[in-house]
């Protein structure tokens, strides 16, 4: 055991986790580039450990909420500023917003509508884009909110229960590790991150 990591981990507040994971998801889907499914994994992995007093309901709840919040708020800036907005966003940021990137997602929209959105939960391309391109693409917004929160519900829920239980068998093989939920974070964010990114190039390449 190493009592400094137990330390410090206990000293974060529960509330702090919560917000910190609606607020990362939200800025997300908001269009922002940031790592939520990394940040969601992060603290399922820390609700595991039962001796820090973190729900996985309550992260999943945060989760859920900050996709439908920020997806919403990224739906209305994409109906007041358009298609403009993406022309903007890829001078800024060429890597996320680039014009193959929003030719695929805009080609994804147009043919699979509601899907794009639920399914685009799963994925870092139409994550961030899901939002703001519904939006200047004038989709219905019931229809959007349907498909919004459905996919936001599967997939937050979805990855905290799973990577919650899987905390959990990992510490009962491995209970003389105290840091296990970290390297576990770290490891399972990396792969993550690699395998969101090798989907993306691949769905751009097809789609373009």
């Amino acid at each position: 055991m190493n009592p400094a990591v137990d330390a410090f981990l206990i000293t974060i507040p529960p509330l702090v986790v919560y917000l910190t994971v609606g607020l990362v998801v939200g800025i997300e889907s908001l269009g922002v580039p940031l790592p939520g499914e990394i940040v969601l994994v992060s603290a399922a992995l820390l609700s595991s450990r039962h001796e820090l007093e973190v729900s996985p309901g309550w992260i999943a709840l945060a989760a859920v909420g900050g996709a439908v919040i920020g997806d919403s708020i990224g739906y209305a800036i994409g109906r007041r500023y358009g298609m403009g907005l993406f022309v903007w966003a890829g001078r800024k940021m060429p890597r996320h917003f680039g014009p193959s990137h929003v030719a695929a997602a805009e080609r994804l929209f147009a043919r699979w509508g509601m899907l794009a959105v639920f399914f685009g939960r799963f994925i870092a391309l139409l994550r961030i884009f899901a939002g703001p391109l519904a939006g200047a693409l004038r989709m219905h917004y019931p229809r959007f909110l349907i498909a919004n929160v459905l996919g936001g519900i599967c997939w937050a829920a979805g990855t905290t229960f799973a990577v919650y239980f899987l905390g959990i068998v990992a510490e009962r093989w491995l209970q003389r590790f105290s840091w296990i939920g970290l390297v576990v974070a770290v490891i399972a964010g990396l792969t993550i991150g690699a395998v969101v990114k090798r989907r993306t190039a691949r769905l751009v390449e097809d789609e373009g």
